[in-house]
């Protein structure tokens, strides 16, 4: 019996030693994690944009008067050559000086100088157009009966687009221009005393200059004007583009025809847009910070249908396409850590040990970076590396 209790006591000693020795053995640390795959990777520049119409007109007096009610208010439909925006009352041209009818003639031969220029203008604008559209034709044909993408053929595309939104707006800029001339021949007529014109029902109207709808509307009341007040502005709601500040530091990466992905403007999806035109000049902003910064305007046109809730001056969030591969290998930017002077990350090895490796980037974004050394397709690093993920340590993926 004594030998059996000696048994059983060094039994429970062993269990005893086994579970204190279990209980200091390392535990895996949960982490989480992620595979290095290959996919597409774009490099973006994210701002926010504002949204606005292509082209306003300023619908102003051409002479002095008499202002009647103006009646039309902010979203009425005008008619070209048809709605009757205003109407002025002149005062007695018998009353007027020399120096008024000169300057009535100047702007006569001003705006006959506008339709010149804006007929070459437009001119120019269809010649490109044309051009551009013939090169479309021709790589067209080229890629006929081919699925492969080619990125020449979408190049040609957005060009012959480009050029096609550059002829209507040289379209636009001579039809103003040829209102102008005719408000301004009418005003001068209005000037020369003894006119048959002068009687009692003697008055000029103003009607509208394009078709689209009123945006603003800055005189409404009866009021005696000097020539050139600004009456009310029209534009096309339907023609927008985009314009989106970035830094100077930035806007030397972007290239026109670069693809823009417009988000939270207030819809579900999307809007796709490309990017116009990178105005060469600067302009100084003060950041919400109170730092000063050398921004510019990027220019993008909507490739998308534009939705019809989407106005002007509207608020949205653009990523510009800076660089873009369909396939690289990546790895998630919230594996990386700094390691010295390089780029390192713990990657999980066959024995479920952390690894830390040094790895070469390329292309990054906010999400994800390109792995040009360091790392091969489908391996495992950990993301959010904790100060307890250090090399050699065991560890347990967590289920995802």
């Amino acid at each position: 019996m004594a030998r059996f209790r000696r048994i059983v006591s060094w039994l429970f000693t062993i269990a005893v030693v086994v579970a204190i020795g279990f209980s200091f053995r390392p535990q895996p640390l949960d982490v989480d994690w992620s595979t290095v795959k290959h996919g597409p990777l774009e490099v973006t520049v994210n701002e926010d944009g504002r949204s606005r119409i292509r082209e306003k007109y300023v619908v102003s007096t051409p002479l002095a008067g008499q202002l009647q009610r103006v009646v039309l208010k902010p979203g009425d439909v005008v008619t070209a050559g048809t709605t009757l925006l205003a109407t002025v009352l002149p005062t007695n041209p018998d009353l007027l000086d020399p120096r008024a009818r000169s300057s009535a003639e100047a702007r006569v031969k001003a705006a006959e100088s506008g339709i010149r220029r804006a007929e070459a203008n437009a001119a120019a604008a269809k010649a490109a157009m044309e051009s551009t559209k013939s090169m479309l034709d021709r790589r067209q044909r080229l890629r006929q009966g081919e699925a492969t993408y080619d990125q020449a053929v979408e190049d040609a595309q957005m060009l012959a687009r480009m050029k096609s939104e550059e002829f209507h707006s040289a379209e636009f800029g001579r039809d103003i221009a040829k209102f102008e001339l005719e408000m301004a021949e009418a005003a001068l007529i209005r000037t020369k005393p003894g006119d048959e014109s002068a009687g009692s029902d003697w008055h000029l109207d103003i009607v509208a200059p394009i078709r689209g709808k009123v945006l603003k509307v800055f005189q409404e009341s009866a009021a005696v004007l000097p020539a050139g007040a600004q009456l009310m502005e029209i534009g096309d709601p339907t023609d927008l583009e985009l314009e989106v500040d970035v830094l100077s530091t930035d806007a030397v990466k972007i290239l026109p025809g670069a693809r823009m992905h417009i988000e939270h403007w207030g819809g579900d999806t999307p809007i796709e847009a490309r990017v116009r035109l990178v105005e060469p000049g600067a302009f100084t902003k003060v950041s919400a910070l109170g730092v000063e910064e050398q921004r510019v305007n990027v220019i993008g046109d909507l490739v998308s249908k534009v939705p019809e809730q989407f106005g002007d001056r509207f608020r949205f969030e653009s990523r510009i396409v800076t660089w873009h591969s369909e396939d690289v290998l990546k790895v998630p930017m919230s594996a990386l850590f700094r390691h010295d002077q390089d780029w390192a990350v713990f990657a999980v090895g066959p024995d479920m040990k952390a690894h830390r490796r040094i790895i070469k980037i390329g292309h990054r974004n906010s999400d994800e970076a390109e792995v040009l050394e360091g790392l091969n397709d489908l391996e495992k690093v950990v993301i959010f590396p904790s100060d307890r993920v250090v090399e050699g340590v065991l560890l347990k993926l967590k289920t995802k």
